[in-house]
């Protein structure tokens, strides 16, 4: 079930450029907050999970907890944008991931690990919205521009996502004259951050980009319909059947197996620093650096999707990431710039994966289902960022550090070949 366009919707299908550039804007200002409530909890969750448990093996399980319940919001708002439109799904998202943060806040004060567990799967909407809100981005963008449209988007996170780790430690500070435990303090500053984005979207996001771009390719099949006996084609273009499943199948391979590699190795690095005597700002530095470098680099990787091709793009994700293993697991554990380096690194091949796989999704799936097969495809993404949070524990736990990053490295390296074997096939 769609629904039909609204009077605003219909009334600037004459411009839709106009109405992408109002919407990008709109949720530029959205991600720059959401970016510091996902940043903010990222960096202190493990570390909160282990003060309580007092043991580093189930330290990954905030983080599984969390792409846990992406994985459920990303199918929730997906259908609800496939349903109602972008603006109801995007800040449904957001407020329910600012009521995980207060639910992670009360587990703190009550030192209740049960409570904190079901807390941090609610505050994983947040994520899952996050991401989704890329795909708004690129609704109503002309398909040589969509990767650029989606990285617009991504970059807006860059404000937030970076000043929220740098802001761990003053939350913490402001959250003990609260009375509250000191690592929960970002998570104050999250949830107050995704409520604001939720406010933000509601308000002005207007046209909803998802109904605008139905009601705008509906207006060029009706022109085409008559043109079409005689120019032999119809303006809209439509995705080869067979282009759309493997581009669908590329698409969620390149996103799940960064995800998988990059939620793992950035899990246990705050763990790994505070072992060996790391404080919070450093670790949040680290952090910071990483997060930076997952959207910082959007424009040119939208760019560079745009003009060499969304493959080219996944190979150079594919190398990336495996240096980026490589040097955490060898970099010194005093040295805090190799570390950032690293997860610099890190980030940098997560957003390779994600601008061109997005791309490819948004190029190969129809308007019709584009939404629910978007959400489908993030909750792999999820799925796989929980399996990479709770295993990265587990693995640190039993060995070390540096095997867990050297694994991730050679699991990346899986990227090249399926590229080469779809290159190929087409």
């Amino acid at each position: 079930m769609t629904s039909a366009p609204t009077a605003d919707t219909t009334a600037l299908i004459s411009d839709p450029a106009q109405a992408q550039r109002r919407i990008l804007r709109v949720l530029f200002a959205s991600q720059v907050l959401s970016g510091a409530g996902l940043a903010a909890g990222v960096t202190v969750g493990a570390l909160l999970a282990q003060d309580m448990l007092g043991t580093t093996r189930l330290a990954g399980l905030p983080s599984a907890l969390f792409t846990t319940g992406s994985a459920l919001t990303a199918v929730v708002v997906g259908r609800i944008s496939q349903a109602r439109g972008r603006r109801p799904g995007l800040a449904a998202g957001y407020l329910t991931g600012a009521v995980g943060s207060a639910g992670v806040i009360a587990a703190a004060v009550l030192d209740n690990p049960v409570l904190l567990f079901i807390a941090l799967f609610v505050y994983g909407a947040g994520s899952a919205t996050n991401l989704q809100a890329r795909y708004a981005g690129a609704d109503l963008a002309a398909r040589g521009h969509r990767a650029r449209a989606v990285s617009t988007v991504l970059v807006a996170t860059t404000l937030g996502g970076v000043t929220g780790p740098n802001l761990a430690a003053p939350a913490g500070t402001f959250a003990e004259r609260l009375g509250i435990p000191g690592l929960a303090g970002p998570f104050v500053l999250s949830g107050a951050a995704y409520a604001l984005a939720a406010f933000v979207l509601a308000v002005w996001l207007r046209p909803d980009p998802l109904l605008l771009a139905r009601a705008v390719a509906r207006a060029e099949e009706a022109d085409a319909v008559p043109n079409a006996a005689g120019a032999g084609a119809g303006a809209v273009h439509a995705a080869d059947p067979g282009e759309g499943r493997g581009g669908v199948v590329l698409g969620a391979l390149v996103m799940v197996l960064t995800q998988l590699v990059m939620v793992s190795i950035m899990t246990m690095t705050p763990v790994h620093m505070h072992d060996h005597g790391h404080g919070t700002a450093a670790s949040g530095l680290v952090i910071a650096v990483h997060i930076g470098a997952m959207y910082l680099p959007s424009p040119l990787t939208g760019w560079l999707v745009d003009r060499y091709g969304r493959t080219k793009v996944a190979a150079a994700s594919g190398i990336t990431l495996p240096a980026a293993g490589v040097l955490a697991a060898t970099a010194p554990v005093g040295s805090v710039t190799l570390l950032a380096l690293a997860l610099g690194l890190l980030g940098l091949g997560w957003n390779f994966g994600l601008v061109c796989g997005t791309a490819i999704i948004a190029d190969t799936v129809p308007l019709a289902t584009r939404a629910r097969t978007q959400g489908t495809v993030d909750v792999s993404i999820a799925i796989a960022g929980a399996t990479g949070g709770m295993a990265s524990g587990i693995m640190v736990a039993a060995t070390s550090y540096p095997v867990l990053a050297l694994t991730g490295a050679a699991l990346s390296l899986a990227l090249l070949p399926a590229i080469a074997a779809t290159a190929y096939r087409r």
